[in-house]
């Protein structure tokens, strides 16, 4: 059984062996009862927003993690992918500008993320 810090690094390394910009990781435990963790991510096309959510559920899958729920896949300008404990929301830029997921959960503690992201 994978811990949410071990499930959030999952899908950033997901995310980012995808080439998936300006990942932020979001401690979000203290502040929501959503979830311990929200990844969020910017694509550049509907394209990449598919091939992020197709990788990012294999790679879940690979660790015996199915998530509980995608929303927004058919539309394409953002994906939600709720694993339980951890959410990853993947967004074109324009809509997550829109969105600001960041300053909506201001209080969220960012989390460090180069442990899971190669160079």
């Amino acid at each position: 059984m994978l811990t949410p810090y071990e499930i959030a690094g999952l899908i950033v390394t997901a995310l980012d062996s995808k080439k998936a910009q300006d990942i932020k990781l979001l401690k979000t435990r203290d502040v929501t009862v959503l979830a311990d963790y929200f990844v969020i991510c910017t694509a550049t096309s509907t394209t990449q927003i598919k091939t992020l959510s197709d990788e990012l559920e294999k790679a879940m899958k690979d660790h015996g993690e199915t998530p509980l729920r995608r929303e927004g896949y058919r539309s394409g300008g953002w994906v939600l992918i709720d694993f339980g404990c951890v959410v990853a929301h993947l967004f074109l830029k324009d809509i997550r500008e829109f969105y600001a997921l960041e300053h909506l959960w201001g209080d969220a503690q960012e989390t460090d993320i180069s442990e899971f992201i190669t160079e």
